[in-house]
């Protein structure tokens, strides 16, 4: 995550910290979504980020996504959904943030990206992936987006 240029706005306690997440997917072999894992446990999660100084939301999804897994598409600048979730900073301290969620039409992952060898990568058919995140909320965003796109899954 690129947390050197994230802006974090001052917030009351009882609202949720602000982040924007990548579901990258792609159409090959059927509807597939990629995972990465977590740095701290190694759970899967979808790439997201704090915002950034100069990016929409979409935009910050977008460069998580390239930083996280290498990867490289088209991303929609509409958000299809959030989720909350639980995140634990380095003293301590839990914040609950909300995620909103951009769909991104996986094109090409690099050989090389900055967290590559931090994070493990892979691709899932929605209905695995739902099973595999811990978050109710992203799972059934992810079976919610498999239903939009009326294609079959992998």
């Amino acid at each position: 995550m690129a947390t050197s240029t994230a802006v974090r706005t001052t917030q009351k306690n009882s609202e949720p910290h602000l982040q924007f997440a990548a579901l990258p997917y792609r159409l090959d072999n059927g509807l597939e979504v990629m995972l990465v894992s977590s740095l701290d446990s190694g759970r899967w999660i979808i790439p997201k980020g704090w915002p950034m100084d100069g990016l929409t939301g979409y935009e910050t999804a977008a460069r998580e996504a390239f930083e996280e897994a290498g990867l490289i598409g088209n991303i929609a600048s509409k958000s299809i959904g959030q989720f909350h979730y639980q995140k634990r900073r380095k003293n301590g301290a839990v914040w609950l943030c909300r995620v909103e969620v951009f769909p991104m039409e996986v094109t090409q992952q690099r050989k090389k990206w900055p967290e590559k060898h931090d994070r493990s990568t892979k691709w899932f058919s929605v209905e695995q992936a739902a099973e595999l995140v811990r978050e109710d909320e992203l799972a059934e965003v992810m079976r919610q987006f498999a239903a939009m796109q009326r294609v079959p899954q992998g």
